[in-house]
């Protein structure tokens, strides 16, 4: 079964999204892509899809394809300047047998649709002096007349760093030190793992945020952050946060959408069909804001527009022809269901703070607050509340979907590929 709206290439394995870019009243998305498998393998390509929002991405050819001294293309950026000939993507470079230490590499467009790429020169490598056991995921940001690059570290003892580089023409880079660092030993309020896979820093709501992967030991967890200030390339920390739960979410990857805000779309893990030859799904759009404007704050991720922008007509009875639905629920307590072919699909259950969420004889509690949304797509399922962000595989056997709540104010639509821009 495959979702409607969450992308998924036409065969082969994806797993993180990167280098999404508004230009030109589009949305251009890369990913890591292994085709002819549904596995990860070490030898990843770039992939490229491109639509009108990221609920509507139409797949395109190879990108960028191991050869001329790469084993495999892994995630990276894509840097487009005023002048649209300047445009730079910038990979992680891997090669076996050690293929946790990469390299980056610039590559250019040869096309305006971003169609065809040629490999560039060899960038930045891990700086000397610095006992890393895994350096990978260029992430690149304006600053000041010039342009900083951050990638993300593993110390061998067991210290996450964040990198950086300078630049002033995105063609020479100067090592500037450690952005930030952590160590896996801490874990209040949150532990962050040994390595942060792609570290990303953006300002929010006037508030300097970093929001990474958290690895640890070839295991990948989940999506964390910091907040706090940010000068001269150093992030000094005021808080530390836990933005996705279970095991769905990982590889957040930032993004500036069409109304210049900071998003960001994930890959959701165990989305698969293997008879179909397809494996990996990437999560609807979210809009990201700190509300309280302090750097302690909470980062909140919200249901980017372009989700309503799909909606179909309220259904006022919550009975969904087809298998995708966007549902508001606004319970304190209660219990919501969800249906097909007369079999509950799932039922989320509100507890103070939390909601549990059960999937056939599967629960996992969330910590939730304030409004909860809920997002079905075929096998996909997404949960967004001001507490964080869950995602989990599910089997609807019907055809439709029947949505009820035993206490609280509940709007169910359906989702269509089509957009209303109502």
């Amino acid at each position: 079964m495959r979702p409607t709206l969450h992308f998924t290439a036409n065969t082969g394995w994806i797993n993180d999204p990167h280098g999404i870019t508004f230009r030109n009243g589009r949305y251009e998305a890369f990913y890591q892509y292994v085709p002819g498998s549904t596995a990860w393998a070490p030898g990843c390509h770039w992939g490229h899809a491109s639509g009108p929002d990221l609920l509507s991405l139409a797949e395109g050819p190879i990108a960028l394809a191991p050869g001329d001294g790469d084993g495999g293309i892994w995630t990276g950026c894509i840097v487009m300047t005023e002048d649209p000939a300047d445009t730079v993507a910038f990979y992680t470079a891997t090669s076996e047998p050690n293929f946790a230490i990469g390299r980056v590499r610039a590559a250019y467009p040869l096309d305006e649709g971003w169609t065809h790429w040629r490999k560039g020169e060899v960038v930045v490598e891990a700086p000397p002096g610095v006992d890393l056991t895994s350096f990978r995921d260029p992430v690149v940001r304006r600053e000041g007349e010039g342009w900083r690059m951050f990638l993300g570290g593993e110390h061998r003892e067991g210290i996450a760093m964040a990198l950086s580089w300078t630049s002033p023409d995105l063609r020479t880079w100067t090592y500037d030190g450690v952005t930030l660092e952590r160590s896996r030993d801490e874990t209040d309020p949150v532990w962050m793992g040994a390595l942060w896979e792609c570290p990303q820093f953006v300002t929010i709501d006037g508030v300097e945020v970093m929001v990474s992967s958290v690895w640890d030991d070839d295991v990948l967890h989940y999506a964390g952050y910091a907040t706090g200030t940010y000068a001269d390339g150093r992030f000094a920390a005021g808080s530390w946060g836990r933005l996705t739960y279970g095991e769905g979410y990982y590889a957040p990857s930032l993004f500036i959408d069409a109304e210049g805000m900071p998003c960001l779309v994930f890959w959701i893990r165990g989305i698969s069909d293997e008879a179909a030859g397809w494996a990996g799904a990437h999560s609807v759009p979210f809009r990201l804001s700190v509300p309280d404007g302090r750097p302690d704050g909470a980062l909140i991720a919200t249901p980017h527009p372009d989700v309503d922008a799909h909606r179909g007509p309220l259904a006022a009875d919550g009975a969904v022809d087809g298998l995708a639905a966007d549902i508001v629920w606004d319970g304190a307590d209660g219990e919501l269901t969800v249906v097909s072919a007369a079999e509950v699909i799932v039922s989320v259950t509100r507890i103070p703070d939390a909601v549990v969420v059960r999937i056939g004889d599967a629960t996992s509690t969330v910590p939730a607050a304030g409004t909860v949304r809920v997002i079905l797509d075929g096998p996909v399922l997404e949960l967004a509340s001001d507490a964080g962000l869950y995602a989990a595989a599910i089997a609807p056997r019907g055809a439709d979907l029947r949505v009820t709540a035993s206490a609280g104010e509940l709007a169910v639509y359906p989702l269509t590929a089509g957009r209303s821009d109502r």
